[in-house]
């Protein structure tokens, strides 16, 4: 019998976005379920998002699960964490009171601080406010350099090292126990999650897009009411077949 590694994205995922990032609600049901799946999976479960592992602890309270944070630039695994230390990026740091003084007369365009990366969220500004907020942190990512790159999302930029993907956290989570020698499944909903779908893809695990947008994904489901449905029938006992969901 298969066993199965699952990653799951946070925002857009196991939550409905909101319109502040600080503003996201979390099912009652969702917490006591994901850790009876871990459970059943013998731990291989794992957060995988662009939040800093210190945010999704506040929101998966009391539990504490593996996470890569900020896109796989800070990951905790069985309880130890690296990475993510916002000393270890001095020419970033440099940067944001700039961005904040740049960003500040536009209204409704929020910067979201996270130590290792900065994003900078325009889904309640105008038009003409959110083509500004998106042209200020492209510029950003340039002047920065190589050792970071832009990674667009739903009304979202944000910069982060270029050696942080989602795939990459996926893998180093699958190359170590108890995750090693089980097919990864991955559940994401943005445009940050489709480096990741690929990257599932190429080692023959199975990846699924929240929503309707365009993909690589291979599966699909509506939206994060129906991805805590499937996980709480996962976690009281229902079989595992990621592959007999809708097709993308």
């Amino acid at each position: 019998m298969t066993e199965f590694a699952l990653f799951l994205d946070f925002d857009g995922t196991l939550v409905e976005i909101a319109p502040k990032p600080d503003q996201v609600r979390v099912d009652p049901a969702l917490v006591p379920a994901l850790a009876r799946l871990r459970e059943r999976l013998g731990g291989a479960l794992a957060i995988v998002t662009g939040r800093p592992i210190t945010v999704i602890d506040g929101f998966l309270s009391p539990q504490r699960f593996d996470v890569a944070g900020l896109h796989g630039v800070e990951r905790r695994f069985g309880g130890t964490v690296s990475g993510g230390r916002s000393e270890d990026h001095p020419a970033l740091r440099a940067r944001i009171p700039g961005l904040h003084a740049v960003v500040e007369p536009l209204e409704a365009v929020l910067i979201e601080d996270k130590g290792a990366s900065v994003a900078v969220h325009w889904r309640l500004a105008t038009p003409s406010d959110a083509a500004r907020a998106q042209t200020i942190v492209e510029e950003l990512a340039t002047d920065l350099g190589p050792g970071y790159r832009l990674q667009l999302g739903k009304a979202v930029g944000e910069i982060v090292p270029a050696s942080a993907t989602k795939g990459t956290a996926i893998r180093a989570f699958s190359a170590r126990e108890p995750y090693a020698g089980r097919r990864a499944i991955f559940l994401g909903d943005d445009l940050t999650d489709e480096r990741a779908f690929a990257t599932v893809n190429e080692d023959g695990g199975v990846s699924v897009r929240i929503g309707s947008a365009d993909t690589i994904a291979t599966r699909r489901l509506a939206d994060p009411a129906a991805v805590r449905s499937l996980l709480l029938g996962w976690a009281d006992g229902a079989t595992i077949d990621p592959d007999a969901l809708p097709a993308a």
